[in-house]
């Protein structure tokens, strides 16, 4: 693995641990003001509903990763080596076609709202649009702003102040999930290709985890005995 791919695998990891941290940290908090305090954590709720948006679409990608998207595999498994290979590269290149088309819609859904421009093009991207209108001034719903991004009143609405955080914070999850699960995709194409796996999703997983938890039993009888 090069040093770039590890780089990204840490990132990735990080922020979907960050992520369900976080997620949980402000549940807590706000079911404590409320039943102890009989208050509330107005901006709690819209919090926790874009972190867990983050985390499945980040959650998405890092499965296509591990081969942990569930697939029904009763064909795939009557067949020889070979056919597998051609039909995990004839999935995967499905998948590939997919989400290239997605990353393609999602910046050009989420550009107008950092000031760029979106992409020409109905299905493929020809070029980037001249006139567009920019949307950096839009802001979600109750999360407040905070201080540590006040330079972003400069760079995306002219100065004016935002009360709560500008839209494109949290919907830039959009492209950069999109562009992880490509990225992701073409790996296993890549796997496939050199023979190191015959299939892009896991099978069975429940039996192999139960099986490996027995024979973790197994040597923990062992080793006290």
């Amino acid at each position: 693995m090069s040093d770039q791919s590890r780089l990204i695998d840490v990132i990735e990891e990080k922020l979907i641990v960050i992520i369900l941290g976080a997620m949980t940290l402000i549940t807590f908090a706000n079911v404590v003001a409320r039943y102890a305090f009989n208050a509330n954590i107005l901006w709690a709720l819209e919090l926790t509903v874009f972190l867990f948006a983050w985390l499945v679409l980040l959650g998405a990608s890092y499965a296509v990763k591990k081969g942990a998207h569930l697939g029904v595999d009763m064909l795939i498994n009557a067949l020889p080596r070979d056919a597998r290979r051609l039909m995990a590269l004839f999935a995967v290149a499905i998948c590939i076609a997919f989400f290239f088309l997605m990353s393609k819609g999602s910046w050009d859904y989420w550009a107008n709202f950092a000031n760029l421009p979106a992409t020409e093009g109905r299905w493929f991207p020809l070029g980037f649009e001249e006139k567009y209108r920019d949307k950096g001034w839009y802001e979600v719903n109750d999360i407040p702003m905070v201080g540590v991004l006040a330079w972003m009143e400069t760079v995306f609405n002219e100065g004016e102040a935002y009360e709560k955080i500008p839209r494109l914070l949290p919907y830039i999850v959009l492209p950069l999930s999109m562009f992880l699960m490509l990225y992701r995709f073409c790996q296993a194409a890549w796997a496939v290709w050199n023979s190191e796996v015959d299939r892009v999703v896991a099978s069975h997983e429940v039996e192999e985890e139960l099986q490996d938890m027995q024979q973790d039993r197994q040597q923990d009888d062992g080793e006290k005995a």
